[in-house]
């Protein structure tokens, strides 16, 4: 009933056009852990108002299903800025759309009335002790997509079996509910409530736990810049530095109102480097700043950049602020915990493609380090069961510049990371050191972890698959390599089969998935590398790391070995010419 999609697929129909056809029905949007995540446009393949119905029909009776207090609890539902002329397709209006579902079953919903930070809904599912939450959003993807991200109960987001079962419960109930098309319904509706002035208020209230030194917040003479990158962070950020009592930081005029084009950034990922920052570094110059903060569109990632000595600015890799933002929420927890007792309580999580500067850290100080697989539905996940057992999880991180400082929000958080490296800064500037000299500290002091990650496009799953399939059958049959140019393979875990040759009875100890690929080489030198598949893009990403213990500071060497390790991976294992694959571009 939406007449934009309807005519593009009428006049598709006029030409005859099957090929086109063929891509927007040939298959449905499938339904993963992180939801849903496509372009905004006509057929089941797309993200639009039908596709937004037939998924939240089906989730709703999913959690029916699981929950016998649904009509007494509800569900939470927030979005971006995102927008799509063409198909008259909007965050907004997938979000009315979902509201008016779940309100025609008798569901309170409680709708953000405003634009939000992913990281809002889960804070939103724990405060109000919901079943469920639904955030709009594509995150940082070209603006033509647009996603549909679930959480659970208990404020993670969904993991399996969640997944397969909401994906079999959209299969079974695809024709619209009556006036599934009117959300104009929902206005009048006594379910229909708004958490936006509550959460506003009680987000910033819970973050103030975090904060430690408010009288260095209030004098300090360090001043920041801060983008938004055309997306929701602008309004937040600015609100947690007056949470804080620091000033508030320069924010970039051309990217600080929301815009679903991003004009000023080819990609609006901070991940990406320097190319983001451009106008950021402008800014900073103009207005004398050190230290640049940078948000995704929907601020639960943050980038941080620092202007060195040398007048040049350091872009930090998500490694580099996990191990100084895991160094100073685990120094702020020090000097407020007295008690001996207590470190036993602690933990700090990562992801397994993540550095392991905080097992280094974990080991020296005695609290514990857990590793999870990748991204943060894993990290929640087990926060919130570590939780339930008493202890304390400070701090986790994965190198996808994604941080949780803060126990309140189960998610990767953008906003409170920005203000929680702002007092850091501000703290550090007071004894005289930058990010990067304190950055060399904790290497000193722990060890130095070296990291270097990137990525190739690839558009065909099967080459993708012959790639890692040529991996487990490398010299003959169910055989993996046992060097990588002249460097030695000592380990192979496998999370794809649930090969772990490490183990007793070689079986991975973290949960393995057929549906995506994920193999990890450990070398002879100390070496790590993984390399897997994206959840959400068509990339073939790897990850690698070389730890020296304590005292070895030959850095410039590790570098040295580090990169030639990643030329072998790359050459022996990816193929890039053999397979057409193609290298990230700056």
């Amino acid at each position: 009933q939406n007449p934009k999609t309807y005519a593009i697929v009428k006049q598709l129909l006029e030409e005859g056009n099957a090929g086109e056809l063929q891509k927007y029905f040939g298959s449905r949007m499938e339904f993963g852990t992180a939801g849903l995540r496509a372009a905004m446009g006509a057929g089941i393949s797309h993200m639009n108002d039908l596709t937004i119905i037939q998924t939240t029909q089906g989730f709703c009776r999913y959690l029916e299903k699981n929950f016998s207090d649904l009509k007494k609890r509800g569900v939470v539902i927030g979005f971006d800025a995102r927008a799509h002329l063409s198909s008259g397709g909007s965050s907004k209006r997938f979000a009315r759309l979902a509201a008016n579902t779940f309100i025609s079953q008798g569901v309170p919903v409680y709708l953000f009335s405003d634009i939000i930070p992913t990281p809002f809904v889960p804070y939103t599912v724990t405060r109000l002790n919901l079943c469920a939450g639904i955030m709009v959003t594509a995150s940082h993807n070209p603006k033509q997509d647009n996603g549909y991200k679930v959480y659970w109960e208990n404020g993670a987001q969904i993991i399996s079996p969640h997944d397969k079962g909401i994906s079999q419960a959209i299969e079974e109930n695809q024709e619209p509910w009556p006036q599934a098309w009117d959300e104009k319904l929902i206005d009048s509706s006594l379910l229909l409530h708004d958490p936006y002035a509550m959460v506003n208020k009680e987000y910033f209230k819970d973050i103030q736990k975090q904060c430690f030194y408010r009288n260095i917040n209030k004098e300090t003479n360090l001043k920041f810049v801060h983008t938004s990158v055309h997306g929701v962070g602008h309004k937040f950020v600015q609100l947690a530095f007056k949470a804080f009592d620091l000033s508030p930081p320069f924010a970039v005029p051309e990217q600080k109102d929301p815009d679903p084009d991003f004009p000023t950034v080819k990609y609006p990922n901070p991940e990406e480097g320097k190319g983001v920052l451009t106008l950021s570094f402008a800014l900073a110059e103009k207005d004398g700043a050190r230290i640049i903060l940078a948000n995704d569109p929907d601020a639960d990632r943050l980038a941080v950049a620092e202007k060195q000595e040398s007048g040049e600015w350091k872009v930090f890799s998500g490694n580099e602020l996990g191990a100084l933002l895991g160094w100073w929420i685990f120094t702020c927890w020090k000097n407020n915990n007295r008690d001996a007792r207590a470190i036993k309580d602690i933990y700090m999580l990562s992801s397994t493609v993540s550095s392991k500067i905080l097992r280094a850290i974990a080991l020296k100080e005695g609290f514990h380090f857990e590793e999870t697989l990748t991204g943060f539905k894993w990290m929640g996940n087990r926060a919130k069961q570590l939780m339930d057992q008493g202890k304390a999880v400070l701090f986790a991180f994965e190198e996808a510049i994604g941080y949780m400082c803060c126990p309140a929000v189960l998610d990767k958080d953008g906003v409170s990371a920005a203000v929680i490296t702002a007092e850091m800064a501000s703290f550090l500037a007071t004894r005289n050191l930058s990010l990067s000299q304190q950055l060399k500290a904790v290497y000193d002091e722990y060890g130095f972890h070296i990291t270097k990650a990137s990525y190739f496009i690839c558009h065909d799953p099967k080459v993708i698959q012959q790639l890692f399939d040529n991996l487990r059958n490398f010299d003959g049959k169910n055989t993996y390599p046992k060097s990588c140019g002249r460097f030695k393979v000592s380990g192979i875990r496998d999370l794809t089969t649930g090969y772990d040759s490490s183990q007793p009875d070689q079986k991975a100890i973290l949960p393995t998935s057929k549906s995506s690929q994920m193999i990890t080489f450990t070398f002879a030198n100390g070496g790590v590398a993984t390399m897997r598949t994206s959840g959400t893009e068509p990339k073939i990403k790897y990850y690698s790391e070389l730890c020296a213990p304590p005292g070895n500071s030959d850095v410039e060497q590790l570098k040295k070995e580090l990169d030639e390790l990643v030329n072998a991976l790359e050459k022996h294992f990816f193929q890039p010419e053999k397979n057409k694959l193609q290298r990230k571009t700056e």
